[in-house]
């Protein structure tokens, strides 16, 4: 896992809001400022077979890996759009970097630009009303399952899976953890113990839910942590590997506290 991946706020995590509350004028901006995607090495399972390409064209298909990284998984549209959508979104995208476009670009988003923003708000705000439900959903009938869990006043359910009896960490510690989250649906979208490495980190620097959850459990401990979206990413999720308004359960064993 980057650290990142458990930080409060991502910049690049925010562009599915950007979509709903920006003109596509700045939604284009903020893409072209930033070159690094947010990437997840548990989030699905991909082919470790050959390349489509040689070595010598590789580099050109990684370049459209990057783009498709930023553009696609940081705006869901997986999500938000059907393939007949889809499929005019490549078409726009390709005439226009080849330069075959017959019409101004410029005058395509300012004719078009509103309607867009109006057209991904909506469909936001569905999808995130039914990620939300399905949370809390699950949050229901996680605490009718385990009857050692507790919900916080915040609203963390918090389900101690072997009590630890060292350090308790503060926002001013740093702990080394192992960690596995997933989504309610039991997606795996990052995991340290799939990667067999520990990771340490500031307990300050990371959202909430974690914040709250870890200065319950003490070194050597382990637990549950099912965590809302309020306090995780929020509406605006964390790139393709974590949708807006998703709840999160981690199971995080607590190492060491520095």
């Amino acid at each position: 896992m980057q650290i990142r991946t458990l930080t409060a706020t991502s910049t690049m995590s925010t562009v599915l809001a950007a979509l709903a509350t920006r003109s596509v004028g700045a939604f284009t901006a903020n893409l072209a400022r930033h070159s690094t995607p947010f990437v997840s090495s548990t989030a699905r399972q991909m082919s470790s077979g050959p390349m489509p390409y040689g070595d010598d064209k590789m580099p050109f298909y990684a370049l459209g890996t990057n783009l498709a990284m930023q553009v696609g998984g940081q705006g869901n549209f997986k999500t938000l759009l059907d393939d007949d959508e889809l499929e005019i979104v490549l078409e726009a995208f390709c005439e226009n970097l080849r330069g075959t476009n017959t019409q101004d670009p410029r005058a395509v988003l300012t004719t078009y630009g509103q309607q867009l923003n109006a057209m991904l708000q909506q469909r936001t705000a569905g999808i995130v009303d039914r990620v939300k439900k399905d949370g809390a959903e699950f949050v229901a009938n996680f605490l009718d399952c385990n009857e050692e869990a507790i919900k916080t006043d915040s609203g963390l359910v918090y389900y101690p899976m072997k009590e630890g009896s060292g350090k308790q960490p503060t926002l001013s510690n740093t702990v080394e953890v192992h960690y596995h989250g997933t989504l309610t649906d039991g997606t795996v979208f990052d995991s340290s113990v799939e990667r067999g490495q520990t990771i340490s980190f500031p307990l300050g620097g990371v959202i909430k839910g974690w914040q709250e959850g870890l200065a319950l459990m003490k070194e050597g401990g382990k637990a549950t942590l099912v965590i809302p979206s309020d306090l995780a990413y929020g509406d605006g999720g964390s790139g393709d590997t974590i949708p807006p308004g998703a709840t999160l359960k981690f199971e995080v064993e607590l190492f060491k506290v520095q």
